[in-house]
């Protein structure tokens, strides 16, 4: 019998941020290695079915955040109720959790309808304010039988945060397939740049829009795409129009990840100017394996998958000026950006390997359901 996987997490396909990006692929791997999953997640902003199914894998959307927002507590009661006779009904061997929301509330308070070992999967750095014994956040890292951080700043993050934890954490390096689609030379008659991912606040491509217009008056024929969807895009096209180069933008809207690889492809640079600190940046291994370098905010994980110098550029975080020159100096030097994306993709094939992935979370799933550790 295949071993049972709760999956829980603050959003699922159709999203394409990079949690989400991941997610729709690990599923289906690890179901060809003998485990059987059921998703718990929310709705999010799109309008989607509460029972839904992504390539047979059953998924269970809630309106947490609904909950929260309102303080709904019919609401509240019903949805822990459902929770719970899920967890009786599928009986799960282990619960992977990706900690995002306070959703994960509802886990705990509907634990003993089928108690059964949770892994936590840090996506994001922790909030040293909400760390308390008491608070949600500092619940949920003690009673986790295991955790695991996609870079090792976030582990880090967490053994400041939790010196308790070193027994019972380690580092799981995200990886993903190599895409079938081969890396195409990168286009600099006329320069494209991208930007790709959840389009909040947090990623900061409105610091790219700031950058551009100084980018514009070297580079003319220059366009930046955006790709995604999210809340922000109002203020961001606002803004592109009250800069005067909305006409160098084109805002693609929310992309089938299917199609990523291809969409790197027709690029030359791909920004990641991220304010907050990025657990691991998925889309940058993304580029990485289409030969793309990366010119990205320093922060986080983000130094353990760009190589500053070497496979893209890091610049100081909430610095449009900073974020232009190096821009600037990419596209004036077409030969370091097609370097530094050959060692790119070298150094992502070895280093964040997809078999290498699937294989340690295989592990730890084996160990943690025997009772091992």
């Amino acid at each position: 019998m295949p071993k049972k996987i709760l999956y829980w997490t603050q959003l699922f396909w159709p999203y394409v941020g990079g949690v989400e990006v991941l997610g729709s692929k690990f599923l289906p791997a690890m179901e060809a290695r003998g485990y059987e999953f059921i998703v718990i997640t929310s709705h999010g902003s799109l309008d989607l079915p509460d029972l839904d199914e992504y390539q047979g894998i059953k998924i269970h959307r809630f309106r947490f955040q609904e909950v929260f927002e309102k303080r709904n507590l019919d609401l509240m009661f019903q949805i822990q109720k459902q929770v719970a006779d899920l967890k009786k009904s599928f009986q799960p061997d282990l619960v992977h959790i990706n900690l995002t929301d306070p959703g994960l509330w509802f886990h705990w308070r509907s634990e003993i309808s089928h108690p059964a070992p949770t892994i936590i999967a840090l996506r994001l750095a922790l909030d040293l304010s909400q760390s308390g014994e008491d608070s949600l956040l500092g619940q949920s890292l003690r009673k986790a039988k295991w955790i695991t951080a996609n870079s090792s700043a976030i582990l880090d993050g967490l053994h400041q945060l939790a010196p308790e934890t070193i027994l019972y954490s380690s580092v799981i390096y995200n990886g993903l397939e190599i895409p079938e689609v081969n890396p195409r030379p990168l286009p600099v008659d006329p320069p494209r740049l991208l930007c790709l991912g959840r389009v909040v606040e947090d990623k900061g491509f409105d610091l790219a829009i700031l950058a551009l217009p100084e980018v514009v008056a070297s580079f003319p024929f220059v366009k930046l795409m955006i790709a995604g969807d999210g809340p922000a895009r109002p203020e961001l096209e606002k803004l592109a129009s009250k800069l005067g180069v909305e006409d160098h933008i084109d805002f693609l809207g929310w992309v089938n990840p299917d199609r990523i690889p291809e969409l790197i492809n027709q690029n030359s640079l791909i920004l990641m100017p991220s304010r907050w600190q990025e657990a691991f940046g998925l889309t940058a291994l993304q580029a990485a394996q289409m030969a793309r370098p990366v010119l990205g905010a320093r922060t986080g994980g983000l130094p353990e998958v760009v190589l500053d110098g070497k496979t893209g550029l890091l610049v100081e975080k909430e610095n449009p000026k900073t974020l232009a020159d190096a821009i600037k100096w990419m596209l004036a030097h077409p030969e370091e950006m097609h370097l530094k994306g050959k060692r790119a993709r070298e150094y992502v094939t070895e280093k964040f390997s997809w078999d290498a992935y699937l294989q340690a979370y295989h592990q730890l799933y084996q160990k943690i359901i025997e009772g091992a550790i």
